[in-house]
């Protein structure tokens, strides 16, 4: 056997080695890409349903408070029953800063919504209390978008 004949034999082992392996590292890149994304994704999901679900329920609270239970205390308590200080640390934990700071601005609208709820001021029919929940809607659909920046989908 010629030398020639064994050096491209190993050459052509060693490049098909290296493809191998290269092609394996590609595509555990990418799989880890996509796991981080579809977490991301759930996160952002369940936290923007949380600060919903916060205040349908405390705007429930508000109009019809239980029985026997203050308005304040029962949006209070329906604030801290939905869940959203959980999720909104989950977020602010995965998502990126620029994120984060838009997550934390639909925070503060609820928390706003959060102590006119619970005080009864301004009213609830009344255009202030209309145009606070005005800036929470807006607050929620700038997170939206961000959100869907930051998980690379198209608009």
């Amino acid at each position: 056997m010629e030398w020639t004949t064994l050096a491209a034999t190993g050459l052509g082992a060693f490049v098909g080695v290296g493809s191998t392996l290269l092609a394996d590292r590609v595509r555990r890149h990418h799989d880890l890409a996509e796991r981080t994304r579809q977490e991301r994704k759930e996160i952002y999901v369940a936290c923007l349903t949380k600060y919903r679900q916060a205040y349908e329920d405390m705007y429930a609270a508000a109009s019809r408070p239980p029985e026997g239970v203050a308005r304040e205390t029962a949006v209070h308590e329906a604030f801290r029953a939905s869940g959203c200080d959980e999720v909104r640390e989950s977020a602010l934990i995965c998502a990126p800063q620029e994120l984060s700071d838009v997550i934390e601005r639909v925070y503060e609208t609820l928390r706003d919504l959060l102590d006119v709820l619970a005080g009864g001021e301004p009213p609830l029919d009344s255009p202030e209390f209309q145009e606070r929940r005005l800036q929470h809607g807006r607050a929620v659909w700038a997170a939206r978008t961000a959100m869907r920046r930051d998980l690379g989908l198209r608009d």
